[in-house]
């Protein structure tokens, strides 16, 4: 057989801390095939970020690799010194991280930043180095490389960072790629384009890819082998077509339990891993999940269950692995959702308009135009119900939900809720006003004050709408953490002190103080990894069940959309395209843009994860500056024609009962 172009062999990597050694890495052992894409998956802390650094050797400054060996083409990365290793990373061996902003320079251009590897692994000169990057740009999908190469990052949207992070990584033909969850924070659109750019480079340069992810739709639609870790450790591997039709080892079969799908029954809970990931402080010898599995007995706990080989060419260790001929999982009903209940209209929209000025550098600040963010959208907000606000970043969804929750003033038209709208209000009525309407941010650690202990994180909105006295207010603070699953002992930490899943529940602890009517949650679980997100999913559900909470959902994932909201609301660059029951839009789509959405959507099914030719949502956002005349998606949509350029479309009834949108040639099916 021809040997892998990587083998990572028994490999251990720890960190050291002050007070603990961390074992981030234990006996990991795999290989990648030249062209090869191999997904490694699991939840955060399993040491799937540290293995791809371990191997790029780009560890944190307590981090070591302890033993093990890590060949590219025959050559053990592991033992080479610092020097040799700065001539093959970059060079044979190239990262993508998780977020472009963080690992992109704000001081540089991107085309110096693109062309830093040429100047060190090529030696190019200026002009050599300059017709290269556009080159590289080019390749990757940046439009109009010559405008953009003298840009700073923060002149690009996400996806052109990302963009630009992948021409940085390929600006030497590495063998292998290494790509770090490299469209977490990219809306499904965009995310697509990402992944099928990787794969159309992978054929052109053939090169291999370590695809690390989170998201099981992302693994199925585009790795051809997967390994599962958890805590530290390979728990399985498989061929993807395998490893989705019948996953073998316990924790590979509940993380797929955990996935919101398309078609997921909204009447039923999702499954949620109980438990945490352990700490990883000492080397005990035996099954790591045994703690969390509810198939575990005494011989789990006692001993490591070895790795072994199953047909198909997979591999786990697992003593109760599923057996063969499939098993139902465990079912987890909850409760069921109100139906039939009288509708009444919380919240009214009439026509909102919101845009923010844009005004050049310099003294005189000159006005350069305004961001059309929110152009004259009409829904209703009913009571107890869910809706959801989909659609990709920069269409408006986020500038919406402020102006519901009174955090942006909308420039035109209203926003009324029970029938009194935020605009003609002041003073004391705009305050009692706010009670009734909370948000919850995408970002747990960026909307909570580092600085303060929960206790006063949850009693703060109470003091400033003066509600309570001092005993009332301390036993108000502990009945909203058992209402989201938290410990009393939490009232006295720092939200550092808690995970990302743990942090999310304060924000809803936060929004949940003043009793309100209706929660704006912006992105709530998009940080969140496949297992915490159920249980925030869950949480929700129940929250809503037991307090009669009214929720607008803001997101991009369309399956937690599906799952978790009554209605559904697509935005695209400031407009209202198309709004119905969930049903009704997902079955039977009308417009163009909704499809591509929808087509866009990563899924766990390997009959139905398919590598595409071309993207679903084709080419970027248009300028929000400067939208397209008529209808604003007709420069992306393959059905325009010349009256979409001159009239804009107006929504119309398409279907059932709600069902409208804003097309001149909606579809007939979703198969058109």
């Amino acid at each position: 057989m021809t040997r892998p172009l990587l083998e990572v062999e028994e490999l251990s990597t720890c960190l050291e801390l002050p007070d603990r050694t961390v074992y981030a890495v234990d006996q990991v052992s795999f290989t990648v095939g030249a062209g090869e894409t191999v997904g490694l998956v699991g939840e955060s802390g399993s040491g799937k970020t540290l293995t791809g650094a371990s191997i790029i050797r780009l560890l944190p400054d307590s981090g070591r690799i302890s033993s093990g060996a890590i060949r590219l083409d025959g050559r053990d990365l592991a033992t080479i010194s610092e020097k040799e290793m700065r001539s093959v990373r970059g060079d044979d061996i190239a990262m993508v991280f998780q977020d472009p902003m963080i690992c992109l320079n704000p001081t540089m251009t991107i085309g110096l930043q693109v062309g830093e590897s040429l100047r060190i692994h090529r030696h190019m000169d200026k002009a050599a180095e300059r017709a290269r990057v556009l080159e590289l740009l080019d390749l990757v999908g940046v439009p109009a490389p010559s405008e953009r190469i003298d840009a700073y990052p923060h002149q690009l949207s996400g996806g052109l960072r990302q963009r630009v992070s992948i021409a940085m990584a390929l600006a030497c033909e590495p063998k292998l790629l290494i790509a770090d969850e490299p469209t977490t924070a990219l809306d499904v659109s965009i995310q697509e384009q990402i992944l099928l750019l990787l794969e159309r480079l992978k054929s052109k340069l053939g090169m291999a890819i370590l695809l690390i992810t989170h998201d099981m739709g992302v693994i199925s639609g585009y790795a051809d082998r997967v390994l599962v870790m958890y805590a530290g450790r390979i728990v399985e591997s498989a061929p993807t077509a395998e490893l989705f039709r019948h996953p073998r080892h316990r924790y590979t079969e509940a993380l797929l339990d955990s996935v919101p799908k398309i078609d997921q029954d909204q009447d039923t809970l999702l499954y949620s891993i109980p438990g945490r990931p352990p700490e990883l402080t000492s080397l005990t010898p035996h099954c790591r999940f045994a703690e969390r599995c509810r198939f575990a007995d005494e011989l789990c706990r006692d001993s490591q269950p070895p790795m072994v080989d199953v047909p198909g060419g997979g591999s786990h260790a697992c003593y109760h692995p599923r057996p063969e001929l499939g098993e139902a999982a465990t079912p987890h009903s909850g409760p069921e959702r109100t139906l039939g209940r009288e509708v009444q209209t919380l919240v009214q929209i009439d026509n909102v308009v919101k845009e923010f000025p844009v005004v050049g550098r310099g003294l005189r600040q000159r006005s350069l135009g305004t961001v059309k963010a929110v152009s004259g959208v009409t829904l209703e907000v009913r009571q107890g119900e869910t809706l959801g606000v989909v659609g990709e970043s920069g269409c408006g969804k986020t500038t919406l939900g402020r102006m519901m929750v009174g955090l942006e003033r909308p420039d035109a038209g209203s926003i009324a809720m029970d029938g009194i709208d935020l605009a003609q209000l002041r003073g004391r009525e705009l305050r009692q006003q706010f009670r009734d309407r909370q948000m919850i941010f995408q970002d747990p650690y960026a909307s909570l004050d580092p600085r303060m202990r929960v206790g006063p994180i949850l009693g703060e909105p109470m003091a400033i709408q003066h509600l309570y006295g001092r005993a009332e207010r301390e036993q108000r603070i502990l009945e909203l953490l058992a209402d989201v699953g938290l410990d009393e002992a939490a009232v006295g930490l720092f939200p550092r002190e808690f995970s990302g899943g743990q942090r999310q529940r304060i924000g809803f602890a936060r929004a949940l103080a003043l009793k309100p009517k209706l929660i704006v949650a912006d992105e709530p679980v998009s940080a969140l990894d496949v297992s915490i997100r159920s249980q925030v999913l869950n949480l929700m559900r129940r929250l809503q069940a037991e307090h009669d909470l009214t929720y607008v959902l803001i997101s991009h994932d369309l399956s937690v959309v599906r799952y978790l909201a009554d209605r559904v609301a697509v935005m695209y660059l400031g407009k209202l395209v198309e709004i119905g029951p969930c049903a009704s839009v997902y079955e039977r789509t009308a417009h163009p843009y909704t499809f591509g959405l929808l087509r866009a959507i990563p899924v766990t099914d390997p009959g139905r994860a398919r590598r595409r030719d071309r993207e679903a949502v084709p080419g970027e956002l248009p300028s929000a500056m400067h939208p397209p005349s008529g209808c604003r998606f007709r420069t992306r949509c393959p059905r325009a024609q010349e009256r979409c350029g001159v009239e804009e479309p107006i929504l119309s009834a398409v279907g059932g009962t709600g069902h409208l949108a804003a097309c001149h040639f909606p579809l007939t099916d979703a198969s058109s």
